[in-house]
């Protein structure tokens, strides 16, 4: 908040310091909307999700063998990261934040053209004027970044079968790998239930509750579900 300012919406996982009084008393003093991404499934923080994974991508490739010095190679991988063009918004994330491409430390080596002719006060006029046209460039990234993800989404939809589910379906959850009891060994059910489909809470989402219990406080996404045949 500090850095950035107040957002407008976060979107959080469900671990106990998203969910607890202080943090919610704190949204709501400045206006800020809450929302929680599906349990178990990253994919509802789909911007998120895919920045980790070229961090996390970047990281494996830098680190090689010494994985434990991540910490200290990060600040590089993120600078690469925000200096680079995206293919998806035909822009540098670096850019989009600050109106100019930044200077990188190769360019102060061998001096590049704009290092060498570099001038304060027309450097401080470009600024201004690279200020005033960042929202046109931010709304042309935005319409790129629209169409790549449409084609995107057209060749996942293509290749993918949806579940859908119905209210009252009986059906079995996938047992979450952290809460399985590992005394059983490769024994282990890896379904549980069946449960029964008490309501849609989004799409491909589902609250669902077990007979004799109540409903489950977060709820479940269809890819961790199946039908129970009786």
């Amino acid at each position: 908040m500090y850095r950035f300012g107040i957002p407008n919406t976060i979107i959080t996982d469900n671990g106990t310091q998203f969910d607890g009084k202080k943090f919610r008393e704190l949204c709501d003093k400045y206006g800020i909307n809450n929302y929680y991404a599906t349990p178990a499934y990253p994919q509802t923080k789909v911007q998120t999700e895919a920045v980790n994974k070229i961090i996390k991508h970047n990281l494996k490739a830098k680190l090689a063998a010494k994985k434990g010095s991540w910490a200290e190679k990060l600040p590089q991988v993120l600078w690469a990261y925000r200096t680079i063009e995206k293919s998806s918004t035909g822009e540098t994330p670096y850019s989009m934040a600050f109106g100019a491409e930044a200077v990188i430390p190769v360019e102060t080596s061998f001096s590049s053209p704009r290092v060498q002719l570099f001038q304060p006060e027309l450097n401080i006029d470009m600024l201004k004027c690279g200020l005033d046209e960042l929202e046109e460039r931010r709304e042309r990234a935005q319409i790129r970044n629209v169409a790549y993800q449409q084609r995107a989404a057209r060749y996942y939809n293509s290749h993918v079968c949806e579940r859908k589910f119905t209210l009252s379906d009986l059906v079995l959850k996938r047992v979450n790998p952290g809460t399985r009891d590992k005394a059983a060994g490769s024994l282990v059910d890896k379904w549980e239930g069946p449960y029964q489909i008490t309501s849609i809470a989004g799409h491909g989402v589902y609250r669902i509750t077990r007979e004799g219990f109540s409903e489950l406080p977060r709820p479940c996404n269809a890819q961790y579900l199946k039908i129970y045949y009786l």
